[in-house]
């Protein structure tokens, strides 16, 4: 069977939630999943009520299981075009696999742009952070570097607090952020980072471009966050940029629609700072709605007399 009622593009928490609750609701439902969680650096799920400290692999896995086991159908690739067909939506999985559904939810995520800075790639995920809701927690009570890239330093410089007493900005180059800094009593180190120190495989400190080397255990990033989606060209959408500056999302309606009608969006597309239990709501929302639909749809072909006008 290669017709659906719902195709879902992406195989996260967002869009194995909405397969999930799909399927449940007797909806015929496709997860087409590209494998590449947002969230597969990281070695636990964090803040996730009754999953907490949960592998992202595992997690996933275990949804996947529940989608099927109520008759969703999921397949591994990646779209590569999505376009209207009629009054139905075409979609394309890895250049030869066609697919139509009537409505279409993209839960694709998001990439983090981790900069090409030595040392922070290797432990993005571990000593190298951006959410203190996600790994606050593991880093407790730790000497920890915020090291800035955008305006947004600040806030994490101010939250991360809540974890540690011992945390100072790296300005970075970023303007401003010096006085605002000394003005709320964060110790700041100012210049431009070169890279991040490791010793024995972990963060060791942060080295500036002048050479000096400040010891600290962890450091905290604001990466910029992007859409990598190009399918969404064919459903005319497009990203846009989010108003906290953060990087790119889709916009939505409260329920998730998009400006395309039949087509709607969630998790963390929609939402960059979304987490794993708030993406898979969003989505469990979004089912709903549609499941909605698609019964207001049924009752009113049973209302109406066969042969006469719908």
């Amino acid at each position: 069977m290669d017709d659906f009622d719902v195709i879902v593009i992406g195989g996260g928490a967002a869009g194995l939630s909405a397969g999930l609750m799909l399927a449940r609701a007797r909806v015929p439902v496709l997860v087409v999943d590209a494998g590449a969680p947002r969230n597969a650096p990281a070695g636990e799920v964090h803040g996730l009520f009754g999953r907490d400290g949960t592998p992202p692999a595992d997690l996933l896995a275990r949804g996947r299981d529940e989608v099927r086991r109520y008759g969703g159908r999921i397949v591994s690739g990646t779209v590569t075009d999505a376009h209207p067909d009629g009054d139905d939506f075409a979609v394309t999985v890895d250049g030869d696999r066609r697919f139509t559904a009537r409505r279409i939810v993209v839960a694709t995520g998001l990439v983090d742009d981790v900069p090409d800075l030595p040392g922070l790639r290797e432990r993005w995920g571990a000593e190298v952070v951006h959410c203190p809701f996600c790994h606050g927690w593991e880093v407790r009570d730790t000497a920890i570097g915020v090291l800035a890239l955008n305006p947004r330093a600040m806030h994490q410089a101010l939250l991360f607090h809540q974890w540690s007493p011992d945390v100072t900005l790296f300005v970075n180059g970023q303007p401003g952020l010096a006085e605002e800094a000394a003005e709320r009593g964060i110790p700041v180190v100012e210049g431009v980072a070169e890279a991040v120190e490791l010793r024995d495989g972990r963060v060791a400190g942060i080295r500036l471009v002048n050479g000096d080397v400040h010891p600290v255990e962890t450091v905290v990033i604001g990466p910029r966050s992007r859409i990598v989606a190009p399918f969404l060209q064919g459903l005319g959408l497009a990203p846009v940029e989010h108003p906290s500056g953060i990087g790119e999302y889709l916009p939505t309606d409260a329920q998730g629609r998009t400006g395309v009608p039949g087509v709607w969006a969630a998790g963390n597309v929609t939402d960059p700072s979304a987490q794993v239990g708030g993406a898979a709501a969003a989505a469990a929302l979004v089912a709903g709605q549609l499941a909605m639909e698609f019964a207001l749809e049924k009752v009113a072909r049973l209302r109406t007399p066969t042969g006469a006008p719908e």
